[in-house]
């Protein structure tokens, strides 16, 4: 199959964050044309001027759309792109110089349907960046759901470094409204479908993310409260490892309660463990990255990671499995309208 890439990309009131993206892209090494479909999601802030400065040096379509989503405007710019192959990004990401490349290559030499990529963090982010590129990414965090691990079984793509086919796309009819949660609910249906999922280990991405606590800390807690719905939505794909980071906070809460309650030789055993798991992950996080700041730093971006996402994980599954109410109800701003 001759490949013609479409690469989409959302943006809402991030112009900035899509220069740099943009200017990633420039430095492409493909030689093979494709096109850059970026919808701007109804934003106060946008990025047309930004836009307009590239469309001499890039392949570029532009589109405006009402607020609704970043899954449906995904939606909406694969309806109107002119690939046989969509390559989903998020406008905070760039590109290596490689990255089309590898994309073109591993896909013709095994083709899939839907292929995912991992994320790495960028010589110029920030230590707080870094940190929590590490606490999102590792093995010993995640489980390496992002693309840490090298060998996984059925890997589940994630929206800011995705690849589709347009069959899977008039198959499906692309991503729901529900946000975040928007690229599993999408690559378990893909897989409902009887299409196969695999990983680029080499199609790696430089992930922005969010760049301060507060933001890391409310993301990580709606990832949490969309977990239980995708469970309920998708019967049989539920996982315990999906209780870790509650269970690790409520762990957590009962070493405290020990140091205060338990016999004196008993004391400090459970804290003992949590200190132990801490020491690992500095020692890891310090082997890959370098660096000694970023390694502390990482040593803040877990627990919030974790109670975010833990504590949006347990009121869900309370939620959720016993009220009689729809997830829509419950929780209202995990849910888009879709307009297009």
């Amino acid at each position: 199959m001759s490949l013609f890439f479409s690469i989409v990309v959302p943006v809402y009131n991030r112009p900035n964050e899509i220069r740099e993206l943009l200017e990633s892209l420039l430095a492409s090494t493909y030689t093979q044309p494709y096109e850059i479909v970026i919808v701007e999601d109804g934003s106060t802030a946008s990025s047309e001027t930004v836009i307009t400065a590239f469309k001499d040096q890039l392949p570029i379509t532009y589109l405006k759309k009402h607020n609704t989503g970043p899954g449906d405007s995904r939606n909406y710019g694969m309806r109107n792109a002119k690939g046989n192959y969509f390559i989903i990004l998020d406008s905070d990401c760039m590109l290596p110089p490689g990255y089309l490349s590898t994309v073109g290559e591993a896909l013709e030499t095994d083709y899939v349907h839907c292929y995912g990529g991992p994320d790495a963090a960028h010589n110029s982010f920030s230590h707080i960046q870094k940190a929590i590129n590490y606490t999102m990414t590792s093995f010993f965090t995640t489980g390496g759901i992002r693309g840490g691990k090298t060998s996984t079984d059925r890997f589940q793509p994630r929206s800011f470094n995705m690849g589709i086919s347009r069959q899977i796309f008039d198959v499906t009819g692309g991503f729901g409204n529900i946000h975040p949660g928007e690229d599993p609910d999408f690559v378990l249906r893909i897989w409902s479908k009887g299409y196969t999922t695999k990983l680029i280990s080499g199609a790696y991405v430089y992930h922005k993310r969010r760049i301060d606590w507060q933001k890391f800390y409310d993301q990580t807690h709606k990832f949490g409260l969309v977990r239980p719905i995708l469970n309920k939505w998708h019967m049989g794909t539920a996982k315990i490892t999906y209780w870790f980071p509650s269970l690790f906070c409520l762990g957590f809460l009962a070493s405290l309660l020990m140091l205060v309650l338990a016999p004196s030789h008993y004391k400090f055993w459970f804290i003992g463990l949590y200190l132990l798991y801490f020491g690992v992950i500095f020692i890891d996080a310090l082997q890959k990255t370098k660096n000694i700041s970023v390694s502390f730093l990482v040593l803040v971006a877990l627990p919030i990671q974790f109670i975010g996402y833990g504590y949006g994980f347990l009121k869900s599954t309370i939620l959720v499995n016993f009220s009689k109410r729809e997830p829509e109800i419950l929780f209202p701003k995990l849910f888009f309208k879709m307009k297009t």
